[in-house]
C-alpha cells in the first residue's frame, strides 16, 4: 500500500482531501502534516480586513476534512524533506516516510528582514496569521485620522488598501492611506485597463499611490524611504510578494533562485517524480515568471488529484497549463469590486455580488464544520470501515469504539470480576506469610498502582497500563501513552525511573509496515519518558487486530516519603483538579469527523502534558490523598476516593475546567463508548434533577487526564499558584471533603 505524505492543506490540498472523501481509495495510506489545522481562503481575506465577513467564513479546518477522507493528521510543523531517501522531517518527532509526497505549503512575504519590518508591520503571509492580527491592530489605533501604509501594490496590496480605508471609515475615522510600490506602475502584470480603474477609484476615494519608491525600513510610526523622506504610518501593511519559506532549505530538492521548489509541468519536483509541489511553494520551470494568484492553486486541484492517481499506476501524467487570461475580481471595501478578463475592464456593485457568489460557493465545498462544530449539510459523521460512503460518495453515520483509556472495562464489571477471582481483598495467609507482609499495594486497595518492600526493606511501586489507539497517529499514541502509565505513579506521588513497553502491531500491517509502526510508538514513547528521565528497558511486540501501547512503570518513593493514596482524604479537604476534562467525548468525535482542529489540538496538547509538575507542586503543598483521572471519569474515580476515606465529596460542576468544544459536543449529545458504565458508580450519588453537559462532564472517560489532589483547605491557594506556575493554567479547586453520617458516604454532583 503506497504511503502518500501531503504537507500542508493550501488551495490544492484541499481540492484532494474532498476528492478522497467522496471517492475513497483503500489501495492508499495517506498523511497530511500541517503546522496548523486552518487553511484561510486568500480570496476573502480582504473581505474581512474590511469587515465585511466574519472570520470563520474563510476558515476551511482541514482536520475534519481529512478525517472524512480517511487521513491521518500529523498537527506539527515540517521542518524539511529528504528527498532521496523519501522522508518528511518534523519538528519534535520521528520522520514520516513516504512513496509520493505533495507539498502545498504555501509562501512567506519577501523584504521581512529589512530594518524594523518583523517589529513594526503586519506582514499578509501566512493569511491565516493577517486574519489574527488585524483587529487587535485596528483597535489599537488612538488618531482620528490614522496614517496607513501599505507596502506593495499587487493584487494583494491594492485590495488590502482599499478595504482598510473601507473598515476605518466605517468607525468613523478619517484615514490617509499610501501605496507604495517599487516597480513603474501598480498592479504589475495585470492588463494595463485594470490597473487604469484602480487608479481611477484610488482618486476618488483619495488613497495615495507612489511608483518608483524604494523602502528602506520600518519604524514604529513611520516608514523610511530609500531617498531619505520618511512617511508618516499609524498602521503598516508588508505586502511585498512572496518569498519561499526554510523548508526546503539544505534538502536535495533542486530550487530556483528564489527558493522555491522546481517542477514540471506535471507538477513533480525536477528530478524527483515521486514528489510534488503546488502553489505558492512552487516555480513550474517553464513559466517562472508566473504570479503567486490563488486562482493558480485553485486550478492545479484536479490535475495533481489526477497525477496522483496516474503515477501510482504508472500512467502518463497530465500537463498543467496556466490559464493565460484569468478573471481578476479585487474587492473595493466599499461594497463595489473591479474586476478584468480578455482585456475588458469593469466594475461596480455587480462584481463585488460575483465575487462573493464565487468565493462563498467555493468554501461551501471544504467547511465541514459550523463555528460551534456542528457538522454542516453534505457533512455528516463519519463510518468506520470500507462502508464508510454511501452510494453517493458521502459520509454516512455509525457509531465508532473508542479507544485510549475509553476502552477500559467499566467499574462495575471491573469490581464484580475482581471479586469473583478472589481479588477484591487481601487473601488469607495461606503460605509465605513474609511474602504477603511485603505488599503495600494490591487489587484490594483502590490506588492507581500497586506497591511491595523488596526483601531488603525497599519500597517499589509499580502499574502496567495500555490501551487501543485512540487516533491513526502512532507517534502520538505512544507518547500519550507513556504519559499516561507515568500518571499511576504520579498520582501515588512517586517519580517513575524504569519501563517497558507492550505493543501490539495490527496483523495486516506488512513486516516493513509493521517496522515503521514500531518505530513511531516507541520515538513518541521516548519524547515522553527521556525528558523526566525515564529508562525504557525493554519490553514485549505481538500482533493482534488492532495497535495497542501500553506500558508498565516503577519507581522508588524518596526516603521517608508517605505514598499519596485515596484512603487518606480528611473532611475539611479542598480537592484540586490539575487537568480540564473532556478529552473522551473530543476524541470520540474526532473519530467522527466531528471535532474542529483547534478543540482537538488543544486537547491533544492538554493530554501530552505530563503529570509530574502536578506531583511535586502536590508534595510541596503537604498532599497526603490522591487520584489521577482516567478511563472511570472523575465521577469513577471519585468514586472510589469516596469509598476509600469513607467521605462525602461534593463536587462543584460549575467549577470543573473544560477543554474547549466538550460541553458542546455533550450538549449535542455525542459521547464517548464508555460514557454510559462510568454513570454506574458503586457508591450512592446525588445529582441535579435535569441532566447537563456539565453532569455529563463527570463521566467522560479521560485519557492522560490529570490529578486530583486532596490538600488541606487552607493551603489551597498556595498549591494552585504552584500548579500555575508549572503551566497547569487550568487547575481549580473542584470539590470539598465533609463528614459521612452513619457510615454511608456519598459522591454530590451539583
Amino acid at each position: 500500500m503506497p504511503q502518500v505524505v501531503l504537507v500542508g492543506a493550501g488551495h490544492t490540498h484541499i481540492q484532494v482531501l474532498r476528492h478522497w472523501m467522496m471517492h475513497p481509495d483503500p489501495a492508499v495510506e495517506a498523511t497530511l502534516v500541517v503546522d496548523t489545522p486552518i487553511a484561510v481562503y486568500s480570496g476573502m481575506a480582504p473581505g474581512l480586513v474590511a469587515g465585511q465577513y466574519e472570520r470563520h467564513e474563510l476558515e476551511i479546518d482541514a482536520v475534519p476534512l481529512a478525517r472524512r477522507a480517511g487521513v491521518r493528521v500529523v498537527l506539527a510543523p515540517c521542518t524539511g524533506v529528504e528527498a532521496t531517501n523519501r522522508r518528511v522531517l518534523v519538528e519534535g518527532r520521528e520522520p514520516l516516510p513516504f512513496d509520493i509526497a505533495s507539498f502545498d505549503v504555501g509562501s512567506t512575504v519577501a523584504g521581512l528582514d529589512l530594518p524594523g519590518v518583523r517589529e513594526h508591520a503586519v506582514p499578509t503571509r501566512p493569511i491565516n496569521r493577517l486574519a489574527a492580527a488585524i483587529s487587535g491592530r485596528v483597535e489599537a489605533l488612538t488618531s482620528q485620522r490614522p496614517n496607513v501604509v501599505v507596502v506593495g501594490s499587487g493584487a494583494g496590496g491594492i485590495e488590502l488598501a482599499f478595504c482598510i480605508d473601507s473598515r476605518l471609515r466605517g468607525l468613523d475615522l478619517e484615514p490617509r492611506v499610501t501605496i507604495v510600490e517599487a516597480g513603474d506602475r501598480i498592479l504589475p502584470g495585470y492588463h494595463p485597463a485594470l490597473t487604469r480603474r484602480i487608479e481611477a477609484a484610488a482618486r476618488e476615494r483619495g488613497l495615495r499611490t507612489l511608483v518608483d519608491t524604494t523602502v528602506a525600513g520600518v519604524e514604529e510610526h513611520g516608514v523610511r524611504l530609500e531617498d531619505g523622506r520618511t512617511l508618516d504610518s499609524d498602521l503598516t501593511f508588508w505586502v511585498t510578494g512572496a518569498a519561499a519559506l526554510p523548508i526546503f532549505r539544505g534538502s536535495d530538492l533542486p530550487l530556483c533562485d528564489r527558493g522555491f521548489a522546481r517542477t514540471r509541468p506535471t507538477l513533480q519536483v525536477e528530478g524527483h517524480d515521486h514528489i510534488f509541489a503546488v502553489g505558492d511553494c512552487a516555480t513550474l520551470i517553464d513559466q517562472p515568471n508566473r504570479p503567486r494568484a490563488g486562482v493558480y492553486a485553485v486550478r492545479m486541484g484536479p490535475y495533481l488529484i489526477e497525477n496522483l492517481e496516474r503515477l501510482k499506476t504508472g500512467q502518463r501524467l497530465r500537463w498543467y497549463r496556466p490559464q493565460g487570461d484569468f478573471l481578476a475580481l479585487l474587492n473595493l471595501g466599499d461594497g463595489r469590486a473591479a474586476g478584468a478578463k480578455w482585456g475588458a475592464a469593469f466594475e461596480g456593485r455587480w462584481v463585488m455580488r460575483l465575487k462573493d457568489r464565487i468565493d462563498r460557493r467555493f468554501m461551501e465545498r471544504f467547511q465541514a464544520l459550523d463555528p460551534e462544530g456542528a457538522a454542516l449539510p453534505g457533512f455528516g459523521a463519519m463510518r468506520a470501515g470500507p462502508e464508510a460512503h454511501g452510494a453517493n460518495g458521502e459520509p454516512q453515520s455509525a457509531p465508532m469504539f473508542c479507544g485510549g483509556c475509553a476502552a477500559k472495562v467499566g467499574p462495575d464489571r471491573l469490581a464484580r470480576a475482581l471479586a469473583r477471582a478472589g481479588l477484591d481483598a487481601r487473601p488469607e495467609a495461606e503460605g509465605d506469610q513474609v511474602l504477603l507482609d511485603q505488599v503495600i499495594l494490591d487489587t484490594g486497595t483502590p490506588d492507581d498502582a500497586v506497591a511491595y518492600r523488596t526483601p531488603a526493606g525497599d519500597r517499589i511501586v509499580a502499574s502496567l497500563d495500555a490501551f487501543p489507539a485512540f487516533t491513526d497517529d502512532p507517534w502520538l499514541v505512544g507518547r500519550i501513552a507513556a504519559v499516561n502509565a507515568c500518571s499511576d505513579l504520579h498520582a501515588t506521588g512517586v517519580t517513575p525511573r524504569f519501563a517497558q513497553a507492550l505493543v501490539t502491531l495490527p496483523q495486516e500491517a506488512d513486516g516493513e509496515t509493521a517496522e515503521e509502526l514500531l518505530i513511531q510508538v516507541l520515538a513518541g514513547a521516548r519524547a515522553a519518558l527521556d525528558p523526566e528521565g525515564v529508562l525504557l528497558l525493554g519490553g514485549h511486540t505481538n500482533t493482534g487486530p488492532e495497535l495497542v501501547v501500553g506500558f508498565h512503570v516503577e519507581g522508588v518513593p524518596e526516603d521517608g516519603r508517605e505514598l499519596l493514596l485515596k484512603s487518606r482524604v480528611r473532611p475539611g479537604d479542598a480537592l484540586v483538579l490539575t487537568k480540564p476534562l473532556g478529552s473522551g467525548v473530543l476524541l470520540a468525535a474526532d473519530r467522527m469527523g466531528l471535532c474542529p482542529g483547534r478543540w482537538l489540538r488543544t486537547c491533544l496538547a492538554s493530554m501530552q502534558t505530563s503529570n509530574r509538575g502536578a506531583m511535586e507542586a502536590a508534595r510541596r503543598a503537604g498532599v497526603a490523598a490522591a487520584t489521577d483521572v482516567s478511563g472511570f471519569g472523575l465521577a469513577g474515580h471519585l468514586g472510589e476516593v469516596v469509598q476509600a476515606s469513607s467521605v462525602n465529596i461534593d463536587v462543584y460542576l460549575s467549577a470543573l475546567p473544560v477543554l474547549p468544544g466538550a460541553l458542546e459536543l455533550l450538549d449535542r449529545g455525542e459521547r464517548s463508548t464508555s460514557h454510559d458504565q462510568n454513570t454506574r458508580l458503586p457508591v450512592p450519588v446525588e445529582t441535579p434533577n435535569a441532566r447537563s453537559a456539565r453532569l455529563d462532564l463527570t463521566f467522560d472517560p479521560q485519557t492522560a487526564g490529570g490529578l486530583v489532589l486532596a490538600v488541606d483547605a487552607k493551603r489551597a491557594d498556595i498549591l494552585l499558584r504552584d500548579l500555575k506556575a508549572q503551566g497547569l493554567d487550568g487547575a481549580g479547586v473542584i470539590a470539598r471533603a465533609r463528614g459521612a453520617r452513619l457510615g454511608n458516604p456519598r459522591l454530590t454532583l451539583s
